[in-house]
């Protein structure tokens, strides 16, 4: 059974399950939940019809505005591409390196289908429940960096009890 998630926002939860056959990217993931990594975390890209990303350290400052999206621990984790970029799935936001290494924190929602993306980002989980918090973050009002003017913060992330 896939490891599954809560993410507890300031507009609502987001269930997600995480996907068995990318293990790197799970394990990171969950490692960082239990570190509570993730509590406070704003989601700084927000892009209607396309996604919205979170995952910086940074962005739990406003004075850090502008290096948003800049933040995270020095590690990559290898790409595991093997899944399209759905519509209410997962996935590791990366810089631009040749082997597609993911962040070693930051990760983005899709808002819409990506077709464009696939081959190019690992996803590795999809959202169960709570696809219209999903849809409140990604109607929020933006700056011209697409970070909303109007902080929406992760609280916590939890990992679903164990039945």
């Amino acid at each position: 059974m896939p490891e599954q998630c809560t993410i507890k926002t300031n507009l609502g939860d987001i269930t997600i399950s995480l996907y068995d056959d990318t293990p790197l990217h799970r394990d990171n993931f969950i490692k960082l939940v239990g570190e509570k990594y993730y509590d406070g975390i704003r989601f700084h890209r927000v892009i209607e019809g396309f996604m919205i990303q979170t995952g910086d350290p940074l962005s739990r400052f406003d004075d850090k505005r502008s290096l948003h999206g800049t933040g995270g621990p020095s590690t990559r984790i290898p790409a595991e591409i093997k899944h399209p970029n759905k519509k209410g799935t997962l996935a590791a936001a990366r810089d631009n390196n040749p082997q597609k290494a993911s962040s070693g924190s930051q990760f983005y929602i899709n808002h819409k289908d990506n077709d464009f993306l696939d081959g190019q980002y690992t996803v590795f989980g999809v959202v169960e429940s709570g696809f219209d918090v999903v849809e409140k973050i990604a109607a929020a009002k933006t700056d011209p960096n697409d970070n909303p003017i109007t902080p929406i913060t992760i609280e916590t992330i939890v990992p679903a009890a164990k039945p």
